[in-house]
């Protein structure tokens, strides 16, 4: 959940955040996921979409503030895709995290595509005068026709477009990637596809997780039904392989150590491209012990 705080935290249903967000302050200013239609994604399935009010949010802060004000570094601003919150709202969240947390470092959140994208340049300007400093994208892939199976409702143009718009308001960028998103069908193409888009994106952070197919969800009736086959585990690392090979951002951190995937590394791309590929080819060939399905999750 984050950042613990000796208060009774107005948390609505099951809370995500980003495996380096851990020890952040989790201020759910909004409910769900304004899109809510990744047919892999359960996070937020029992959730109907809606903006916390305001007073509400601030009393939040207000209480974290009492409670542990020095202990707050870091705020994720929760729940799906919170750069849907308009503008004035989100300058009143930003300034009081900065009047309330003596030691902040870092305000970050979710967001889609087409969130960066509704916003203007001056707005995404404002909101990192404010502080708001990273923002995570998960396009998934890079491959237009598994975007469009996945049901992410942008492109890989308007991904690239939303991350220019990002960085010209200098705001950073964790990017992320799921392996096997493309199925066995288009494995190749989503890998290929998902290194450039990394590439025209060139995020501060690039992550790659690997997909579960959670019961209940629209991807997991497909794979029922036999229209979606994931891929086996190797050539899940084949396509890891490929996207390292291939990406090439200016300097991105690259972590692939997320619970879900088999084989944990981590690095910087591209300076250490050739060590991690040297890794992959080990685990391919067997002389490097995978993670085993029961140490895996979510």
């Amino acid at each position: 959940m984050g950042l613990d705080l000796p208060f009774d935290a107005p948390y609505v249903g099951r809370l995500y955040r980003p495996p380096s967000e851990a020890d952040s302050l989790i201020l759910q200013a909004s409910i769900g996921c304004s899109w809510n239609k990744c047919v892999y994604c359960d996070m937020y399935r029992d959730k109907t979409f809606r903006v916390r009010p305001l007073t509400e949010t601030l009393a939040h802060i207000a209480g974290a503030a009492r409670a542990a004000a020095p202990a707050v570094r870091k705020v994720f601003v929760a729940d799906g895709d919170a750069l849907v919150l308009d503008l004035d709202y989100w300058i009143e969240v930003l300034d009081a995290c900065r009047r309330s947390f003596p030691n902040l470092r870092r305000v970050s959140c979710y967001a889609w595509a087409q969130n960066v994208l509704a916003k203007t340049p001056n707005e995404l300007a404002e909101l990192r005068a404010h502080g708001l400093t990273l923002v995570y994208i998960g396009p998934e892939s890079g491959d237009d026709r598994t975007l469009k199976r996945l049901g992410k409702g942008a492109t890989f143009e308007d991904h690239v477009r939303a991350s220019a718009m990002l960085h010209t308001a200098d705001i950073a960028q964790s990017v992320i990637f799921l392996l096997g998103a493309g199925g066995t069908e288009r494995s190749h193409e989503h890998a290929r596809a998902s290194a450039a888009l990394a590439t025209a994106m060139d995020p501060t952070f690039v992550s790659a997780l690997t997909l579960t197919i959670v019961p209940g969800t629209p991807i997991a009736r497909a794979s029922d039904k036999g229209s979606f086959e994931l891929p086996d585990v190797m050539t899940m690392l084949g396509e890891l392989r490929s996207f390292v090979a291939d990406a090439a951002p200016t300097d991105a951190v690259f972590r692939c150590n997320h619970a879900s995937n088999y084989l944990p590394l981590e690095g910087r791309l591209p300076r250490d491209r050739d060590k991690i590929v040297r890794v992959l080819d080990a685990a391919l060939s067997g002389r490097i012990a995978l993670r085993p399905e029961w140490m895996r999750g979510l």
